[in-house]
């Protein structure tokens, strides 16, 4: 039997909610679940219930991904806007292998909100169906289209952040290492929630929380799996693909990293902190105690989250200069 590691403890209140998640949401992902997996994301996607009544509207595109293939994002702004505002640009979570454009969007419509920006949510292909470099070249074509249509959508192209959680987060991560190296569209920040960022299996924290949680250990090795192959954990896995073997950070866009400190991604988020430090960019990093993986998404009216939630909202609000609308609600 393997060495239990001491792991930190989980916060009170969101340990509840992990109990009640036990019913009915697998601790360890395996390939063979994937479909059940894609399944159950969808069901539990409605963008029309996220909006509700806020004056928000939405509209879906086709445009080219990677070699050219199609692929669609969605464009959310609000009714009033007018002008060249803010752009943020969204990548989802789901492990490289789940989810879509519309997964976990309540943050991006309330981003659109708060801050009149204009959002872009893309999706990206899927692993194994589509490995690497699928899902990075995708997203980054959409961040490309996104700068060259701007002004037909509203966004003013000095002021584009690209943001991402959890696997959406690595990808993210990795559409801003590319973006700098094909001197591709300028970016004013970065923010990774919670991201997934390193193939390796080689953190205290991954083997922390192994059979525990929500996307544990060996839930972590089937995505990577899925999206890389023979060749996770080897010497020829890209930076773009798993940003966290970049050596070279100099010249990325300031950064917001959050995590929890109960969750296998916390010591591969740190260090992309403390990497991004040594190479002069600003970042700023947020280790919630006692915080599981998206415990924002599953207990979101727990005490910790709206402080996560806060946040968020304050890096963005400081990034771009302005304030939040009064009376914006929900993520």
């Amino acid at each position: 039997m393997a060495e239990t590691l001491a792991r930190p403890p989980y916060d009170p209140e969101l340990e509840q909610t992990l109990e009640a998640l036990k019913e009915f949401l697998p601790t360890t992902l395996t390939a063979d679940m994937i479909p059940m997996a894609r399944a159950a994301a969808a069901a539990r996607v409605n963008i029309d219930e996220v909006i509700g009544d806020r004056p928000i509207s939405y509209r879906s595109l086709t445009i080219p991904g990677y070699q050219g293939d199609e692929i669609q994002i969605s464009v959310v702004h609000r009714h009033d806007h007018t002008g060249a505002g803010p752009g943020i640009y969204y990548v989802h979570g789901g492990g490289m292998i789940v989810g879509d454009r519309f997964t976990d969007v309540g943050s991006l419509v309330d981003w659109v909100d708060r801050f009149d920006a204009v959002g872009v949510t893309v999706d990206y292909r899927l692993a194994p169906e589509f490995p690497d470099p699928h899902p990075v070249e995708d997203a980054y074509a959409g961040l490309v289209w996104t700068a060259e249509h701007a002004a037909e959508l509203g966004i003013d192209p000095h002021r584009i952040i690209v943001a991402g959680a959890s696997a959406g987060g690595g990808i993210a991560a990795g559409t801003v290492l590319l973006a700098r190296d094909r001197r591709g569209p300028a970016l004013l920040g970065q923010m990774l929630l919670y991201p997934m960022l390193d193939d390796r299996d080689a953190t205290v924290s991954t083997h922390q929380f192994e059979g525990l949680g929500v996307w544990d250990r060996g839930s972590n090795i089937t995505g990577w799996t899925a999206l890389l192959g023979e060749r996770r954990g080897s010497g020829e896995v890209s930076v773009y693909a798993a940003p966290a073997r970049a050596t070279d950070l100099a010249g990325l866009p300031p950064a917001f990293i959050d995590c929890g400190s109960a969750e296998v991604f916390r010591d591969e988020d740190v260090a992309y902190a403390t990497s991004l430090w040594a190479a002069g960019v600003q970042a700023e990093l947020h280790v919630w105690p006692g915080g599981f993986h998206t415990f924002d998404t599953f207990a979101p009216d727990a005490v910790l989250t709206g402080r996560m939630l806060d946040a968020r909202k304050d890096w963005m609000a400081r990034l771009l200069g302005t304030t939040s609308r009064e009376g914006a609600s929900g993520k």
